[in-house]
């Protein structure tokens, strides 16, 4: 009769090392935090209580938010890399591109479709118009569409 082969060693009985378990929604896992280098926006993991932290791979030293900030995150206008940032800044500096990004609250923001390719654009609330940066048309968001749309030839 053959005999059935395992193909790794058996487990010992009780584990060496406890199970891992999901991180929290916040980033906290346990004793431990997260957040995005500065330098090369890998995502690195530190103590709970440390002020700062040393990449690994870049070796910048990003600063540790203090305990109970909020953190917002928008995606930059220049490179298109995921920025978080303490809730309530007005401008992001994008650590790649170095492009300023405005950092608007949601109640600040509006949306409306392009004129032309239908593409959703959000823009500061209380503008007259905003540009498609798909197709450059210039759409109305304050008054009558037809006399102040145009289309930009560049």
């Amino acid at each position: 009769m053959p005999v059935p082969l395992a193909p790794y060693p058996t487990p010992p009985a009780t584990p060496l090392a406890p199970a891992y378990t999901p991180s929290p929604a916040n980033g906290s896992t346990g004793g431990q935090s997260q957040l995005v280098c500065s330098g090369c926006r890998n995502l690195l993991m530190y103590p709970v209580g440390a002020t700062s932290v040393c990449c690994a791979v870049c070796n910048a030293i990003t600063a540790v938010p203090p305990p109970g900030t909020e953190m917002a995150q928008l995606v930059c206008g220049g490179c298109h890399t995921l920025l978080m940032y303490i809730r309530g800044a007005t401008s992001v500096q994008c650590s790649c591109c170095h492009t300023v990004n405005l950092a608007l609250e949601a109640n600040q923001v509006a949306h409306v479709n392009c004129g032309s390719c239908k593409m959703l654009l959000m823009y500061q609330y209380g503008a007259r118009s905003v540009k498609c940066a798909v197709c450059s048309f210039i759409t109305s968001v304050g008054g009558s569409t037809s006399t102040t749309d145009q289309k930009l030839n560049n």
